[in-house]
């Protein structure tokens, strides 16, 4: 009987991709996929980046251990709340079973300082098993939470909207998700900045503007531990902000409100003085840019810059205050001032000449240099600026109005979910195709060689779960 139910649902969404799509359709592909790819690629209910066609290879960021899952996206969470868009979507308990398959992996590799790194390996004497809770993991392993790549605040937006989707019935996740939540604040400094990494509690240093280096800054104060510092650097000013709102919106109080408005407070403190009222991307504790990595020097960062001010519209949407956009205007102005001939903005502006600055690299030596050349391959030098989407955003917020409409973008058409039910093939599976770029780390795969990918599986679920969210 189930057969001929799959087989009647198949003809449906065929005959759905000669007009409208079928609803009934849609959810049956939906089912189908979220099943396959659960059946071919979970681990513990964790999942990697990637897969080979026959499965015998995984990837993170680098290869996976037979046991290893990924928490950096496109890795667990990103596969996890897919799931939970099916689930609000379509009310079937399915996606929510899944999802909380996923949620115990991720509780499985919390680590003791509350939060995650990179990858989990369930074999507590894997190279990369950690000092996970409970004494689960390697004992001996690291103890380091990081915000790096968004690994913490995407495990815990995930394990936040399961907790409450499942209406708080899993007392394992939702002990987890407040164990991580009081030691993630712990680590956030009087001032409202994080760290990049954290053990512990952080120490208590004094409140100050951003101000420029009264050092050569080039060859001084060179942090070894520049994780311990403030940091913005890949994503943490908008990530901490909708992880915070995800906290405050699911369980109320002010505990989260507060801190997210400290955040805030340091995000307007942080933007340097004129004449480049922008962010740098990293600050030590006298709020002055500093190294990170070797290829990181103290700069303005364009894309931190455009990550801080899309942080500051959602936190003044969400709190009503609108002092959070006083930073906005200036530093849209000075960015498009800072464009390059071809329209993009560079990485890096030098802090007070506001020359483009980039890298020449000869073996495992990185220089500075104005010329842009010759730039080493694994870094973004140049980006496509997003000052359109911020100036519409300001004028939301100003308006009173919510920027995650606009932030979102359309919800898929007719024309889109059926090219994505086409591309489902029998065995209900989206494979892609290698297209002879390098897909990871060091990894190369022969021209056409197919494989499975988490973040294809994600897009293509939660792009059917809106488009039946928009038509109910």
């Amino acid at each position: 009987m189930r057969r001929i139910v799959i087989f009647l649902a198949l003809l449906a969404v065929v005959a759905a991709t000669d007009g409208a799509p079928d609803r009934d359709g849609v959810e049956e592909a939906m089912r189908r996929a979220a099943e396959s790819f659960h059946a071919r690629c979970a681990t513990r209910g964790g999942y990697v980046y990637f897969y080979a066609e026959d499965l015998s290879r995984r990837w993170g960021e680098g290869e996976a251990r037979p046991e290893e899952i990924w928490v950096q996206s496109p890795g667990t969470p990103r596969v996890g709340l897919a799931y939970l868009a099916a689930y609000e979507a379509t009310g079937e308990a399915l996606y929510l079973d899944l999802a909380k398959e996923t949620a115990h992996a991720l509780v499985h590799g919390q680590l003791e300082s509350g939060g995650w790194r990179n990858s989990i390996d369930f074999d507590p004497s894997g190279p990369r098993a950690d000092r996970y809770r409970e004494r689960r993991g390697n004992p001996g392993g690291k103890n380091y939470s990081t915000l790096d790549d968004g690994i913490t605040q995407d495990a815990l937006r995930f394990l936040i909207r399961y907790d409450r989707l499942s209406g708080k019935s899993d007392r394992d996740v939702s002990e987890a998700v407040a164990y991580a939540l009081d030691r993630l604040l712990a680590a956030q400094f009087p001032n409202g900045a994080f760290p990049q990494v954290w053990q512990g509690p952080v120490e208590s240093h004094p409140v100050a503007r951003a101000t420029y280096p009264d050092y050569d800054w080039r060859t001084e104060n060179r942090i070894k531990n520049y994780w311990d510092l403030y940091t913005l650097n890949d994503g943490v000013a908008g990530t901490m902000t909708d992880l915070l709102i995800e906290a405050e919106r699911t369980y109320g109080g002010e505990t989260y409100r507060k801190a997210l408005e400290r955040l805030g407070e340091f995000l307007v403190s942080a933007q340097m003085p004129d004449p480049q009222p922008a962010w740098a991307q990293q600050y030590d504790y006298e709020m002055r840019p500093v190294w990170a990595r070797a290829f990181e020097p103290p700069a303005i960062a364009a894309r931190e810059s455009e990550d801080v001010m899309f942080a500051l519209l959602h936190i003044a949407a969400f709190t009503g205050e609108k002092r959070f956009l006083e930073p906005v205007v200036p530093a849209v102005k000075y960015l498009e001032s800072s464009r390059l001939p071809d329209g993009r903005l560079p990485r890096y502006l030098e802090l007070e000449t506001n020359r483009p600055l980039y890298m020449s690299r000869s073996g495992r030596v990185y220089s500075l240099t104005h010329d842009d050349g010759d730039l080493p391959s694994h870094y973004g030098w140049k980006n496509e600026p997003q000052l359109e989407s911020i100036k519409q955003g300001y004028r939301a917020v100003a308006a009173g109005r919510d920027p995650e409409v606009l932030f979102r973008g359309p919800d898929p058409g007719d024309a889109e979910v059926e090219a994505i039910l086409r591309n489902l093939d029998k065995d209900g599976l989206w494979f892609s195709v290698f297209a002879g770029e390098l897909l990871i780390g060091q990894n190369k795969f022969p021209e056409g060689e197919r494989y499975l990918a988490s973040e294809v599986f994600a897009e293509n679920l939660e792009a059917l779960a809106r488009w039946l969210q928009a038509r109910r």
